[in-house]
């Protein structure tokens, strides 16, 4: 089995500190059978289960974007809109998927991939005030290991292209002040059978409106456009290779978006490789 993020959530495992048994692993990779993509859906805990449940959302104290940058930040000489310099248009999107944008998102998140088959990405955020898109700040980042497409199915290893909303978090850690609802739940863990490196990939999550109900938790399992579209695509933490479709920063990058997106500012995610977010806009598609 590949350790990666699909189908990150319980499941039936040996008990610590003993040998899986046959019976253990087979149950495991039963319930993997009912999950699709980083989170996933289909077992146990349902809405809002967990440690804590959810709750409401956390205003926190202003964030200070002028930091010194941190782990995994990216070299904000890659973007425009920087500091006092706004951009007039998200930097490197075309007009289609320009459009998308809702008129009232003062928060996007751009998610420029390498390539279409690479799994290198970076992630800037963008805030709009007044007419300008301000650089606020940038890490490096990881998508689906196979890269991107324009037509995602579960299973195909590949982020898909758009411009989806964002509009609820959570994770296994306590609430670290984030200002969307955040359901802290047991239930989104990595099972302790995958490799020691990917425990900690869903600590933190923010849930991307891709097939998927907003206003749930992010492991909630409905699926509107069904299954085989795929489901469960999380920005989480990274675990230093691609993923299955999810986006992946490190934990500097996401306790800060977490503390910084707000529903007010109606935030949303633009995400694909660099070319594909050029062609694709430019078609409108």
């Amino acid at each position: 089995m590949h350790s990666d993020d699909v189908g990150r959530t319980p499941v039936a495992r040996a008990a610590r500190g003993s040998r899986p048994t046959a019976l253990a692993v087979l149950a495991a990779l039963a319930a993997l059978t009912l999950v699709s993509a980083c989170g996933g859906a289909g077992h146990e805990g349902g809405r809002g289960a967990g440690a804590a449940g959810r709750s409401a959302p956390t205003r926190a104290a202003g964030t200070d974007a002028t930091r010194a940058p941190g782990a995994g930040d990216e070299p904000r000489r890659r973007s425009p809109g920087v500091g006092n310099e706004p951009a007039r248009r998200i930097p490197g999107v075309g007009d289609g998927l320009r459009r998308r944008i809702p008129a009232e998102s003062r928060q996007v998140v751009a998610v420029y991939g390498e390539g279409a088959d690479s799994a290198n990405a970076t992630v800037v955020l963008y805030t709009k005030r007044g007419s300008g898109w301000y650089r606020t700040r940038g890490w490096a980042a990881h998508n689906g290991k196979k890269g991107w497409t324009t037509d995602h199915h579960e299973g195909d290893g590949r982020s898909p292209v758009g411009v989806f909303t964002l509009s609820d978090a959570g994770g296994v850690l306590a609430n670290p002040g984030s200002r969307l609802p955040y359901t802290r739940s047991a239930a989104l863990a990595a099972p302790r059978f995958w490799a020691r490196s990917h425990w900690h990939d869903f600590d933190y999550v923010i849930a991307i409106d891709y097939n998927r109900v907003k206003g749930t938790p992010p492991n909630d399992p409905t699926r509107p456009e069904g299954r085989a579209r795929g489901g469960g695509i999380w920005l989480h933490m990274d675990h230093g290779s691609g993923t299955s479709a999810c986006v992946s920063l490190s934990e500097t990058a996401m306790e800060f978006l977490l503390r910084t997106l707000d529903p007010d500012h109606h935030p949303v995610v633009v995400m694909g490789d660099r070319v594909g977010l050029e062609v694709q806009g430019r078609h409108g598609r």
